[in-house]
């Protein structure tokens, strides 16, 4: 059996047209598709994130039970299986990806714990740490080289390279007084701000392309874990990004509200506003239209990381860096076979985002 597929200009031609007949009067077809989707996955319960408000980040973003993380019990007390992240799809299962808020200082060591249970092996950051005195996300792991300890984790920095608007980092991780690790690798956007979205589509489709690429050549071993500051506006946005330039790249015409749709029933506000959700669009026209490199050019970070990182997210655009590459777009997909488009190590879960009704019975954690 073979799966129909499509060439890559037909796919950029009618998503093109697709986006100019959505933009028109004012928008008027993005507003309609984002506020069809307002009450999808509201009638989800989040008991377990109710009963753990101090845990929260922001005391109305909660994990859905049906698919939230759980972490192992520790001695013996049932609240210590809380964090608060689900699991999303995006990929070869329910569980490709790990959308999670921004560590508390309370949750760093709960944090930790996640990515070593769940064999994480990728974490995707893309927020700033802080935006004046307004603290987004809790440091986490050493920006420059060295060690540090949250419960039974060591976390240790081992490389940093700083690529356009993005740092990557190798983190040695493992459990005190134990001789096995594994290397983290840690993708840093600072530079994307709060419920908003980057300043152009070039800088981040460059970021996700590397990414992408990155997820293509690492072994799944576990989920990629993606956080923001509340884990579901920007974190959406970076995941449906992802997940449609999978698609894209196999030849499947990619459909943004459906994957909106799906992350949704997975973890609450995910792609948080019409902005996010028009810039998905405008992001994935430029991927399409060939208008990013293959990824990003590594180098030795700068001394000076930790004050870009705490004010580079509303710095001017004549501060900005931004590397505009343009090549010619891959060539046509060849036919896939179904068992080729569905293999786990090919990040499609399935062809197209479900639209169906969600029953939660079906997928719980």
């Amino acid at each position: 059996m073979r799966v129909p597929t499509v060439s890559r200009s037909q796919i950029l031609q009618e998503f093109r047209s697709r986006c100019q007949a959505l933009s028109a009067d004012g928008n008027r077809g993005f507003k309609q598709e984002f506020e069809e989707l307002n009450e999808v996955g509201k009638d989800l319960p989040t008991r377990a994130g109710d009963s753990n408000r101090e845990k929260n980040r922001y005391p109305y973003i909660l994990p859905y039970d049906h698919c939230r993380v759980r972490l192992s019990v520790q001695n013996s007390n049932p609240q210590t299986d809380y964090i608060n992240a689900n699991f999303v799809p995006g990929g070869a299962s329910e569980r490709d990806f790990i959308c999670t808020q921004g560590p508390l200082h309370k949750t760093m060591a709960d944090f930790w714990r996640m990515v070593w249970e769940q064999n994480v092996r990728i974490i995707i950051m893309v927020t700033a740490l802080k935006h004046k005195d307004i603290v987004l996300c809790d440091k986490y792991w050493p920006l420059e080289r060295g060690t540090v300890y949250h419960g039974l984790i060591q976390v240790t920095t081992v490389t940093r390279k700083q690529g356009p608007d993005c740092f990557i980092t190798t983190i040695n991780l493992r459990q005190r007084d134990c001789s096995t690790a594994r290397i983290i690798t840690h993708y840093y956007y600072p530079s994307w701000p709060d419920q908003g979205v980057p300043k152009d589509s070039s800088s981040l489709c460059t970021f996700t392309e590397h990414v992408r690429q990155s997820l293509e050549t690492t072994p799944r071993l576990g989920p990629a874990v993606v956080h923001c500051s509340a884990g579901v506006g920007r974190s959406g946005t970076f995941v449906t990004l992802l997940w449609l330039m999978q698609l894209c790249a196999r030849g499947i015409r990619p459909n943004v509200r459906a994957a909106v749709e799906d992350l949704r029933l997975h973890r609450m506000c995910m792609v948080q506003n019409l902005e996010q959700y028009i810039f998905v669009h405008q992001c994935l026209l430029h991927w399409l239209s060939g208008g990013t490199s293959a990824c990003p050019q590594t180098q030795g970070a700068s001394s000076n990381i930790n004050q870009h990182t705490q004010h580079r997210s509303h710095s001017s655009s004549g501060r900005r860096r931004h590397h505009h590459h343009r090549q010619t777009p891959p060539s046509d997909p060849p036919q896939n076979t179904l068992q080729q488009i569905l293999h786990p190590g090919n990040l499609l879960r399935r062809l197209l985002p479900s639209s169906s009704l969600f029953n939660p019975g079906s997928h719980a954690s």
